[in-house]
């Protein structure tokens, strides 16, 4: 059993808005935790109301004959909408999980991986949603994948909160998507990030507690002042919301409890991730974070395990058995388990991708990277940029402005500019 923790006093939300990196050093009381949610939310202008999701379906393939991937779309912040993909079993049986795949920098869901994990995690009897993050694919102003295109500074005072804030009300969405679904167990949702959508991940699993799962891969090493994350020259989507959370006072330590008071965390990389600093974050890095949250949160009880991959760097390691066999121990996958998914066989996703006419870019066909992945292999095949549009591209050009980042962009910098005051003192 656990060690009870040290009584909290109880003071007004106020007070807790006032003294908040103060009293972290000790246990954070109930109310505590739901005062910093609602000041995270509000530094990042993560809507109070989510938007009405009003969803929208065009049509359906099975990518497998036992596979079905929907074209959805559905609405988000400023009145765009997100495009995904959404792959299920063909057939189920009462309440199954439902996952969420956030891309890293330049991923879509038109990524090889965003795809490979809708196809092997249906197969596994899940949910899967795939979507494109703002920039990228449909939401990109020439529908254009891997551009970076929401990369680009925004030196409006508020405009990179109002970014990061952004992302995470896309994966809420998602959330909220998935949770409409009849046959999806609300109480079951995961969210895998990935690189950027790692750090996404780790914001949104700290305010959002419908997720009961969240994986990280490619990144998670949340750091202190000046840190990787702070330096990020991603302004717009991780340094620049990274600092909007200084408030927080140990921000790793805040964000990781506030997970752990959501349910579990797994943090998975490579020692050689050299492009999110893993060599310098390492198990001893991990491990004080660890102890952190664990004062932080009174207990063990959810706080984030690790596990490193020898010689690996920068690569969506959540295809792996291992990682597989963590989904389905929180999980609970309707078709595998710990035992079938060790008698399963696999592919190194660099095989896969010449067997199958998959192109890798210069990077991902390095071993370390994405083509020396042991993937689970259930015969994931191509699937092309047509099946994987979740709109007509006639109706995209009609409707483009619903989509695209310079919608966003428009939008964001004229909320900044109408409330200067807030973008300025949000988050202090």
């Amino acid at each position: 059993m656990p060690r009870p923790g040290p009584v909290v006093r109880r003071v007004s939300v106020a007070a807790i808005l006032l003294i908040a990196p103060l009293t972290m050093r000790s246990q954070m009381s109930r109310e505590q935790a739901r005062a910093l949610q609602a000041k995270i939310r509000a530094a990042l202008f993560v809507p109070k109301a989510a938007p009405a999701l009003d969803a929208k379906e065009y049509g359906s393939f099975e990518p497998l004959p036992d596979v079905v991937a929907e074209r959805v779309t559905y609405a988000t912040k400023y009145g765009l909408r997100v495009p995904a993909i959404v792959y299920r079993p063909l057939t189920m049986t009462g309440k199954i999980p439902g996952m969420v795949v956030v891309n890293g920098h330049g991923g879509d869901k038109s990524s090889w991986y965003s795809w490979y994990t809708g196809v092997m995690y249906a197969k596994a009897g899940a949910v899967v949603l795939t979507y494109d993050p703002i920039g990228e694919g449909e939401r990109n102003d020439e529908h254009r994948d891997g551009t970076g295109e929401h990369d680009r500074l925004i030196d409006t005072p508020g405009v990179a909160r109002r970014m990061g804030g952004s992302m995470i009300t896309d994966v809420m969405q998602a959330v909220s998507y998935l949770d409409s679904l009849p046959y999806v167990d609300a109480r079951r949702i995961g969210v895998l990030g990935f690189s950027m959508g790692s750090f996404v991940a780790a914001l949104t699993g700290a305010v959002d507690d419908r997720i009961h799962a969240v994986f990280l891969t490619g990144g998670g090493d949340l750091d202190g002042p000046g840190g990787y994350w702070d330096s990020s020259k991603m302004v717009m989507c991780q340094s620049g919301p990274y600092r909007a959370l200084t408030f927080l006072g140990d921000r790793p330590a805040v964000l990781f409890t506030l997970q752990a008071r959501r349910g579990p965390t797994f943090i998975f990389n490579g020692t050689a991730d050299t492009v999110v600093a893993i060599p310098e974050h390492g198990p001893a890095f991990f491990s004080d974070l660890r102890q952190r949250v664990i004062a932080m949160n009174g207990s063990e009880r959810n706080v984030f395990t690790t596990y490193f991959d020898e010689g690996a760097s920068h690569r969506p390691a959540w295809v792996t058995k291992n990682a597989a066999t963590w989904l389905t121990h929180n999980l609970h996958f309707a078709a595998w388990n710990a035992r079938t998914i060790r008698e399963l066989p696999t592919i190194r996703i660099g095989d896969w991708a010449a067997k199958n006419g998959v192109h890798l870019d210069a990077s991902a066909l390095r071993e370390d990277r994405d083509a020396g992945l042991d993937a689970i292999d259930v015969g994931v095949p191509r699937l092309t940029p047509e099946q994987l549009s979740a709109t007509p591209i006639e109706q995209w050009e009609t409707e483009r402005k619903e989509f695209v980042y310079s919608a966003w962009a428009q939008d964001a910098i004229a909320a900044a500019r109408a409330n200067p005051g807030a973008t300025e003192t949000a988050g202090r």
